[in-house]
Order: structure tokens, then C-alpha cells, then sequence
């Protein structure tokens, strides 16, 4: 009965309520906000030859349809050694005469034995006391400019592209080179630190001896092989790996801090096969221009990813403290708590969406297989994930599982340090391949999608089958516009990604400084009707009493139908009294 008395009341009140409560007031106006300078997708700087097939001083090397593709002439260094292609060739690279050297077929199978790699220690986006503004700039994405910490390839020319432009030259990026080997060639990896801080370089996963042949440590560890390398000073590590697979190299000075600053890369130990000439870097990683036989007898292509992450405080702050390296030493190892940090940027192969779409795009053909090699440089576990197909995992950290281990599905785990070998398959049978289009890849844990918080940024990359890219490598896109992307002002949370999506900017930012004046027009629009001239106070007043009169008569009503048989009995006892 309460339940029923409630319902009454309530809906009494609601019929009872005066026509004003139901009246709106207009929304302030949706501002206009200006996307800003929008860059292009993809400008015409590089030559479109650099995308075709070629063969220079008789390297093989592929196509890549990317809108920034390697620079072919490095690639011919790469595979054939500075010392082992043309002056005019090597004028066309900015590597220094002895960045690479290969020497004795010890095996007499046709390829080089002995390999001679000379790294430098490069600052991307540091300080100098002769300007305000980083110098030797890597923007991952539209005026995104974090401090980095870089292995690089030993140079002859200036670390920029100009005197005048400060952009780095293409071999001084993010992430640390790709180095591949053959299996069983004796390596010389010769680390000159031309940084400021003392650095090591450790052979994570690497067949390497503790000791070398002079009796000095080998393992890039000061606590217990050898010294840190000081600025100015170089060391040599000697290795002769005996199994292949996909590994890891990193600093080992200060690893909290070193890792993240970017001095890690993928090192590829390649099986060994006749006449085998391995590109023994891959700047920037992505697209193996010039993948080994062994790869080639079993895929049409080959990409390494590398997976990273920054602290906003480390990068941003920390690094750029000073320009003393004590200062910068004492915040860094002193002050700077890595157990508090959070990781800000998340990064493929040094860049983050939209510039990943310039560099790191998976190029697939129907029923073709394809080879990536991913390297997790995160601080943190990641999940990888291709859409529109399932991928099988075929190596944990250059380990084959064997193919009765092997593990196919859509999403990958991995923690931090670990690498993993995935057959990418176009077979369109709904296993394999959902069938040929543009199809997103990324880290799922949600984070690593956003760039400094703002969305969608962060790792995302694509897979594009052949026919959804056009002649400069852009994918044929068939959703939204990409160019808020291309803003710097997305980035800085200034412009709303939703703004223009329909024409009433319904999903816009409301314009709060706009001179207007609010509305007390009621929902629904009444026809008027003739009335007498009543004053308008007097007639809501008698209107109002009115209803409030019917409101407790009938509750009256109600209460005495109710309780009719109880007062029925009580007045027919006080009769017979």
C-alpha cells in the first residue's frame, strides 16, 4: 500500500509542476579552434629512387614502398663494409671510412669472416652553453622532443643535416642501430664514447667469453669485468657468437637510467649460409633492405621493431638539468628515484603515431610471409597486437621453439628485455589473415597508445597490403582525416580531435568568452490562446492554489477509500453506543 501511495504522490507531482521548471537555457556557442600548421604526411625531400629495388657495387637491395626508406647507398655500406664499395658510393652516406670494415673468409664459403663495427655515443635533443634550444634535434612526433642517449654509427661529417638546420643527420636516431652478424664470424665491436658520462656496452643474450684474449673483461659489467669506458676513451669487445637468433645490446653503466636514455638496440645473430652477406645495421630498424639467405629461404621480407618508453622527468628534466656533467651526474644518479617514474612516450623504432606511419609501416602481400624480429625496450611489460590476423611465434629471445612449441594467436606478452620472432602470414583464411586492407598494430596495454596522456598516439603503427598504399607510401586511408595528427597543437592538448566531425561542431569546445544571451523558451512550443486580461501574477497565483486544493483533495479522497472498511466499523460502533 505505501509503494502505491508513493507512485501516486510522485506522479500527482509531476502533473502539478509548473510549465517554467521544464524550460531550457542555450548552450554558450562551440568555439572554433584553429588546427594550426598542418605538416605533410609525407613531403617530397626524399627521392622516390630511394623506394625502388636497385643494386649498388652488387648489393641486392629491396623495395620499400615507406614514405622515408633507408638511404640505398648506406644500405650497400651496411652489406658490403666501408671498405668494400666505391668512393663515390661511400661519399653518398655520411659514414666515417672505417664505420665498418669486413675482411678474411676464414670458411672460404664465399663471405666475409672477420667484421670490424665502430660505434660513437651520440646526445639527440641535449643542451649546448652557445644556444637556448636543443641542438642536434629528433622529433617523435609534431614538437615532441625528448633527450635520448644513442649508440651510433662512427660518422665523418656533422652531426646535423646543415650548419643551419639542426634537425640530426639520418644515422644519429632513436633507437640504437640494429647490428646483424653471421653465426660463427669473429666480431669487433669498437665503442669510442664521445659522450660526457662514462658508458659499457653489454651482449644481452650473446655468445660471448667473460675474458678476451688479453686478459680484459668482456661483459660490459664495471662491477665485475671491466671498467666503465670514460669520455674520450674507446674499448673493443670480441665476440664469435656460435648461435643464431634474435638478442640484445645495452649499456650496463647506470642500467636504471642509461636503457630508458636509449643506449639499447637488437642485435641479430643470422644462421650461416654460403655466400652470406648480412646487413650488418639497420638504422632506425624497420625494413631489412637486404635480408640474409637464411631469412629469404623462407620469407619475402623482414622487419625489426623495437619497443620503447620515456620518463617525461628523466628525459625532459633530468638530462637537461645543466650543462655540467657533475650537475648532470648528481641528478641522475643522486636525486632521480626510477621507482617513481612513469613513463610519458612510447615509442616504435624512435617515433611515435603519426610519424610511425612515415617509417615503420608492415608492407604484406596476399599469401606472402613475413619475418619481424621485436625487441621490448619498455620499462615495463608489453602485449602485442596485430589486427586482422594472428601471428605465430616462432623464437623466444633467438630461441626456436621448435615447430611443435610454436605459438599462433593475436596477442603476445612480453616483458621488458625480451625479444620475440613472429611469421607474419598473409593467407587469407581467416586464421592467418581477416584478408587484405589497412590493419592497425600496437602494444595493448592502453597507455602506449597516447603521447604525454593525448590520444591516439603513442606506438601505432599499420599493416598495409600492397594495394592500399599509394606511390609515396601513405596508406589509402578510409576513416577520419589524419592531419590533426600532423599538429603540434593535438600534442600540446590544444586542439579537440572530435572538433569538426559533423557540421555543427557538436563535439567542439564550448567558446566561454562568446557574448550570449541565455534562453527561458519552454521545450515544448504552446499555441497561444485567447484569454481575458487577467494580470499574469494573479493567474498563476489562482492557477497554483487550484492545484494545490485537487492535490490534498484527493489524497483525501484516496486515504478515505482505502481505510473505508475501518471507518465504516468505527462509526457504525459509535451509532450503537
Amino acid at each position: 500500500m505505501h509503494k502505491n501511495l508513493l507512485t501516486f504522490i510522485w506522479g500527482a507531482t509531476m502533473l502539478l509542476t509548473h510549465s517554467w521548471s521544464q524550460a531550457a537555457s542555450d548552450l554558450p556557442p562551440t568555439a572554433k579552434v584553429d588546427m594550426g600548421p598542418v605538416e605533410e604526411v609525407c613531403s617530397d625531400f626524399i627521392s622516390p629512387e630511394w623506394r625502388k629495388a636497385q643494386v649498388i657495387d652488387g648489393v641486392e637491395i629491396q623495395a620499400s614502398r615507406l614514405c622515408n626508406p633507408d638511404n640505398p647507398s648506406d644500405i650497400a655500406a651496411f652489406v658490403k663494409g666501408t671498405n668494400g664499395i666505391s668512393m663515390k658510393t661511400l661519399m653518398e652516406t655520411q659514414l666515417a671510412a672505417d664505420a665498418i670494415t669486413m675482411s678474411d673468409d676464414i670458411d672460404g664459403d664465399g663471405d666475409p669472416d672477420k667484421i670490424i663495427i665502430r660505434l660513437e655515443i651520440a646526445e639527440l635533443n641535449g643542451h649546448s652553453p652557445d644556444m637556448k634550444d636543443p641542438t642536434t634535434t629528433f622529433d617523435i612526433a609534431p614538437g615532441i622532443q625528448p633527450t635520448f642517449w644513442v649508440f651510433a654509427p662512427k660518422t665523418r661529417d656533422m652531426s646535423t643535416l646543415s650548419i643551419y638546420e639542426p634537425i640530426a643527420n639520418p644515422l644519429l636516431r632513436v633507437p640504437s642501430p640494429v647490428i646483424r652478424v653471421e653465426q660463427d664470424d669473429v666480431i669487433w665491436l669498437i665503442v669510442e664514447n664521445t659522450h660526457y658520462l662514462p658508458h659499457s656496452l653489454h651482449l644481452h643474450g650473446i655468445d660471448h667469453p667473460f675474458m678476451d684474449h688479453a686478459g680484459v673483461g668482456n661483459d660490459g659489467v664495471a662491477q665485475s669485468s671491466n671498467m666503465d669506458i670514460m669520455p674520450g676513451e674507446s674499448k673493443t669487445y670480441v665476440i664469435k657468437p656460435r648461435q643464431p637468433g634474435t638478442m640484445y645490446y645495452h649499456c650496463h653503466v647506470q642500467p636504471h637510467t642509461h636503457i630508458p636514455m636509449g643506449l639499447q638496440g637488437i642485435f641479430i645473430v643470422e644462421e650461416n649460409r654460403p655466400n652470406n652477406w648480412p646487413q650488418t645495421l639497420n638504422v632506425g630498424a624497420g625494413q631489412v633492405r637486404h635480408p640474409s639467405v637464411a631469412v629469404l629461404e623462407k620469407y619475402a621480407r623482414e622487419y625489426d621493431l623495437h619497443y620503447q618508453s620515456a620518463d617525461k622527468e628523466l628525459h625532459e628534466l633530468v638530462a637537461r638539468s645543466a650543462n655540467d656533467p657533475r650537475l648532470i651526474a648528481k641528478h641522475m644518479n643522486m636525486e632521480y628515484d626510477s621507482t617513481d617514474a612513469t613513463d610519458d612516450y612510447f615509442m616504435l623504432n624512435g617515433r611515435s603515431f603519426p610519424y610511425t606511419l612515415r617509417e615503420s609501416l608492415i608492407e604484406m602481400q596476399k599469401d606472402e610471409k613475413v619475418k619481424l624480429r621485436i625487441l621490448n625496450g619498455h620499462t615495463e611489460a608489453m602485449a602485442v597486437h596485430i589486427h586482422g590476423h594472428k601471428p605465430t611465434i616462432t623464437h623466444y629471445d633467438g630461441v626456436d621453439n621448435g615447430p611443435g612449441s610454436y605459438i599462433q594467436r593475436d596477442v603476445h606478452g612480453m616483458v621488458p628485455a625480451q625479444r620475440i620472432d613472429l611469421e607474419l602470414n598473409g593467407t587469407d583464411d581467416g586464421l592467418n589473415s581477416f584478408g587484405q586492407g589497412i590493419w592497425m598494430f600496437h602494444d595493448h596495454v592502453e597507455k602506449a597508445f597516447t603521447t604525454n596522456g593525448i590520444g591516439e598516439g603513442g606506438d601505432i603503427s599499420l599493416v598495409v597490403y600492397k594495394d592500399f598504399l599509394d606511390e609515396k607510401g601513405i596508406p589509402k586511408s578510409h576513416g577520419m582525416s589524419l592531419a590533426p595528427y600532423f599538429t603540434k597543437g593535438l600534442w600540446k592538448g590544444k586542439y579537440p580531435i572530435w572538433q569538426d566531425y559533423d557540421a555543427w561542431h557538436s563535439l567542439g569546445l564550448p567558446d566561454l568568452k562568446a557574448d550570449y544571451q541565455p534562453s527561458k523558451v519552454a521545450v515544448q512550443t504552446v499555441q497561444a490562446q485567447w484569454t481575458p486580461a487577467t494580470p499574469q501574477a494573479e493567474q498563476e497565483s489562482s492557477a497554483f492554489g487550484k492545484l494545490v486544493f485537487g492535490l490534498i483533495l484527493g489524497l483525501l479522497s484516496y486515504v478515505l477509500i482505502i481505510n473505508r472498511k475501518m471507518i465504516y466499523d468505527r462509526v457504525r460502533k459509535l451509532i450503537n453506543k
